[in-house]
């Protein structure tokens, strides 16, 4: 890597407004990588800036890092990704918020359903749930 085409942890840092820490775990993930100085300083490549600006938006929308690994994975890290790179990642991320799109919207029909009914008995609860079977599935929520 060329000296010039790199940051220094706290150059990228400041760009992005990641912490040292996160950019620390980013990395151990395989999100995103530097080099080592011969005085074993991180340096990042520039194309890195745009990796750590997209996780700070997936995480801002609530896309779990898994998902980012995922998208991420056929990205080159030693080159800038290229324009058809991206795009793939792109179609990806679009797949992915499609889904959690559905499920938000499955989300607020049980609410009003449910919530929003105010019928304080368990008489449509039991309708949807006879004899609480989905207890035996163990605890928290099933059907979103």
């Amino acid at each position: 890597m060329n000296p010039e085409d790199s940051l220094s942890i706290g150059e990228i840092s400041r760009r992005t407004g990641v912490a040292p820490s996160a950019l620390h775990y980013y990395e151990s993930l395989g999100l995103i990588s530097s080099s080592r100085t011969s005085g074993n300083q991180r340096r990042y490549s520039r194309h890195m800036v745009r990796r750590i600006s997209l996780i700070v938006v997936a995480k801002r929308i609530g896309v779990p890092l898994a998902d980012v690994e995922r998208a991420f994975e056929p990205l080159p890290h030693d080159a800038q990704p290229s324009s058809r790179d991206w795009h793939r990642v792109a179609s990806l991320w679009r797949e992915t918020l499609r889904e959690r799109r559905a499920q938000l919207e499955r989300l607020e029909h049980e609410l009003t359903g449910c919530i929003g009914c105010g019928c304080l008995s368990m008489k449509s609860c039991r309708l949807l749930n006879p004899d609480d079977t989905l207890a035996e599935q163990g605890p928290g929520p099933h059907r979103l």
